[in-house]
């Protein structure tokens, strides 16, 4: 096990969907977090208060929320690719691409499971030595930093999250331009 290994789980967890069994675990969650100390104790606290604010809000908002901060909007899309790609011919290879790069590292995706999604990539990263999952982050930065943004923009208190994932890249976490969000219906 690495030295963010398991930081790097908990941030994947902290952007799944926060289902009932998700937000039974937040205080171990939270907890795993503080003791592999990876973080800064300005970014832990952020984390805290995003932990604190999912698990006493009542659990349909928590999800509604989420989906509407994740799967509604272009600029805060998890799936890595989208922000990349878009919807080109190019993702299906980079998709195959990725899929093999985990194989080799002997790890398979569930039913459902896209590669792409930043909750699997950082489940992937978390089987890494620390410079590869360092390294690996870094790669992914610059859509990291995007995702940030647009969730800073939208004054979401998820931006805590993708600022650690920053902080483990050895990047600082900036806001940069978003493209506008077209209207959804």
């Amino acid at each position: 096990m690495n030295t963010m290994s398991i930081t790097l789980r908990m941030l994947s967890h902290l952007l799944s969907y926060p289902d009932a069994e998700l937000r039974a675990h937040l205080p171990e969650l939270q907890q795993a977090l503080h003791t592999e100390r990876v973080l800064g104790a300005a970014r832990l606290a952020e984390l805290d208060a995003l932990i604190t604010r999912l698990s006493r809000r009542r659990g349909m908002d928590v999800e509604a929320d989420h989906v509407e901060l994740f799967d509604r909007g272009h600029g805060t899309a998890l799936h890595l690719f989208e922000h990349v790609h878009g919807d080109s011919r190019d993702r299906g290879p980079a998709m195959v691409d990725l899929c093999q790069t985990y194989e080799a590292a002997g790890l398979f995706l569930g039913p459902g499971e896209l590669p792409d999604h930043l909750c699997v990539v950082l489940q992937y990263a978390s089987t890494q030595p620390p410079a590869q999952a360092k390294a690996f982050l870094g790669e992914i930065s610059h859509i990291l930093q995007v995702i940030f943004s647009a969730l800073l923009k939208r004054e979401a208190a998820h931006a805590c999250v993708l600022a650690a994932l920053l902080d483990l890249a050895g990047e600082r976490a900036q806001a940069v331009k978003v493209p506008a969000e077209p209207e959804l219906d």
